[in-house]
């Protein structure tokens, strides 16, 4: 994904906690700890957004004696992956790592617990995003702390001048910047979403729906199968596909809605749908703040008309695309205690939001009661336009991660191989009928099981 942010107006926004000094100190002398401690972060997306790291680690190992050593490793080409599959064979390197949502479960036998602190946070905070619990709870324990930093929800963020002028949806109006419903919220369902996307096609500005096999395309349809309550596997990893009515219907419905996207959808990647929004070709994806980030820096005549909505509801309810980081501790790490108190400082409200506001709002805490920080209610221009980014209770939705509730080993092998956008693929592009590609798609779940 392309991202970028003014690097000065996210100190600005950020600057202002540190300040007041709102941040508390942890508990690391209690427990014992001290020393060196380091850790290996994923390199932030949005220019600046580190910094809120480095300064908060250097204010904790301040007051906590602690020699402090934080690296920024790229994503680019899988790099921390490998940086952490090279950590897990050696059994060295950091004390902990910035893990990929999917690999807690890689690691579990080489993550430490860290049961305690999500109990203490959680009886401050309130219940964890269960997605994120989801995660990062493997072999039932906490194999590490749900990320802010890059945890991410994909929201549909809109051209409201051209929802209004092609579809006559005021989308401003349905979803304004408080904490309720406006006219027509609860109109907002994929068949209105489907005639707004044909008409919006018609007009020359299709929305910009990804169709490939990487995360914004299979994280999109993910949160599409789960409203429509489209499982292809229950909890055991058993393939749900014959009979599953919800199944074909939300296949039908992909179908048709794919021939009022891009040609060329099913082979973009994770940029094509934000430049599809700057250039301002697109009326509407499904996105992070971060496009329209860029499109202040690059393009402000298409920033100012966006605005961020939830995603549409289905038979099922309403559900929205989240792809969360987590923080590991390796097992094998030499300051198990401080790296402990780390993380729950970074987790700290004072420390989530103040880690937000140098994102400009793209970080999304993983605790639901930290959906009301003011970065979304202030950040400009329009003002408000991510005010529903994060989600919040007047939505009625819930978060999702493609393929859950399948068992995490196989969910994961199905996400990387993104089987939910292949088999719409498989009828959409490849004329295949829908019993031939649902064929498929139990035959490949079937393969994977084996190979576990």
């Amino acid at each position: 994904m392309t991202k970028g942010i003014s690097r000065r107006s996210a100190m600005r926004a950020g600057a202002g906690v540190l300040a007041a000094g709102a941040i508390g100190a942890p508990m690391v002398h209690a427990q014992g700890s001290a020393g060196n401690l380091r850790f290996a972060f994923w390199d932030h997306w949005v220019p600046g957004s580190n910094d809120a790291l480095r300064q908060l680690g250097a204010r904790w190992a301040e007051r906590n004696r602690v020699n402090l050593t934080l690296d920024f490793i790229n994503t680019t080409g899988n790099q921390l992956q490998l940086t952490a599959a090279a950590q897990a064979q050696s059994r060295s390197g950091h004390d902990g790592i910035s893990l990929a949502p999917w690999d807690p479960g890689a690691y579990a036998d080489q993550l430490e617990p860290v049961d305690d602190v999500i109990g203490r946070l959680v009886q401050k905070y309130g219940p964890i995003n269960p997605v994120g619990e989801f995660l990062a709870k493997r072999q039932g324990a906490w194999r590490g702390v749900p990320a802010t930093s890059g945890t991410q929800n994909k929201p549909a963020l809109c051209r409201f001048d051209l929802l209004q002028q092609h579809a006559g949806i005021d989308v401003r109006a349905m979803w304004p910047a408080r904490g309720e419903k406006g006219p027509g919220a609860d109109t907002w369902n994929w068949d209105t979403f489907l005639a707004a996307a044909e008409k919006c096609h018609a007009a020359g500005f299709p929305f910009g729906l990804p169709m490939g096999s990487l995360t914004d395309a299979v994280d999109w349809v993910g949160g599409l199968f789960a409203s429509y309550g489209a499982r292809i596997t229950n909890e055991r990893g058993e393939p749900t596909i014959r009979g599953n009515q919800q199944l074909r219907q939300v296949m039908d419905y992909a179908v048709r809605l794919s021939r009022f996207l891009p040609n060329d959808v099913w082979a973009w990647d994770d940029a094509s749908n934000n430049r599809a929004l700057i250039s301002g070709r697109s009326a509407l994806i499904f996105n992070p703040p971060s496009a329209w980030a860029v499109a202040k820096r690059d393009a402000p005549q298409v920033a100012e008309n966006c605005w961020t909505i939830p995603m549409p509801a289905g038979p099922q309810g309403r559900f929205v695309a989240y792809l969360p980081w987590t923080t590991g501790i390796w097992a094998f790490g030499r300051n198990k205690n401080a790296a402990k108190a780390f993380l729950e400082f970074l987790s700290e409200r004072e420390s989530a939001e103040f880690t937000t506001n140098f994102s400009g709002g793209y970080d999304i805490p993983p605790f639901l009661s930290m959906a009301d920080f003011r970065v979304w209610e202030t950040e400009g221009p329009p003002v408000g336009t991510i005010f529903n980014y994060p989600l919040k209770p007047h939505h009625d939705a819930r978060y999702s991660i493609a393929f859950s509730p399948a068992p995490p080993e196989l969910a994961s092998q199905m996400y990387i191989q993104a089987l939910n956008t292949k088999v719409i693929a498989r009828v959409a592009q490849g004329g295949e009928t829908i019993d031939a590609a649902l064929g498929w798609l139990e035959r490949e779940i079937n393969n994977m099981r084996r190979g576990l």
